[in-house]
């Protein structure tokens, strides 16, 4: 697990974060979930864009660069849309809906593994 960190506004965002690091994991995302908490989140690290197909809750999806800056922002994503991206995306967070307004375009993420917190 991971903890994420809005360095920014000097908040924590959530400690329910995993790296997505397989192939199935990338795949899978929140597939497996028939309800996705506000807090849970799923990082998709060099990855420009995802699916919701097959998904069974709504997401917030978040666009990051590569320096971790966020570059834009989807609310409340519906299920079964084949393709969610933006132009010079690095990685790729998906979280529970409604939980993006915890997040502003230009603000500087930090995630950091469970041990290290």
């Amino acid at each position: 697990m991971y903890r994420l960190y809005n360095q920014t506004t000097g908040v924590t965002l959530t400690t329910h974060l995993k790296l997505a690091r397989t192939a199935w994991e990338r795949l899978v995302g929140f597939l497996d979930r028939k309800a996705i908490a506000p807090d849970d989140a799923i990082w998709f690290d060099r990855c420009s864009s995802v699916h919701t197909i097959g998904m069974r809750a709504p997401i917030d999806v978040i666009f990051l660069n590569d320096a971790y800056c966020v570059l834009a922002l989807q609310r409340n994503v519906s299920r079964n849309r084949p393709h969610i991206s933006h132009p010079g995306a690095a990685s790729v967070l998906e979280i529970g809906a409604s939980s993006t307004d915890r997040f502003r375009v230009g603000d500087t993420l930090t995630f950091e593994r469970a041990a290290s917190w």
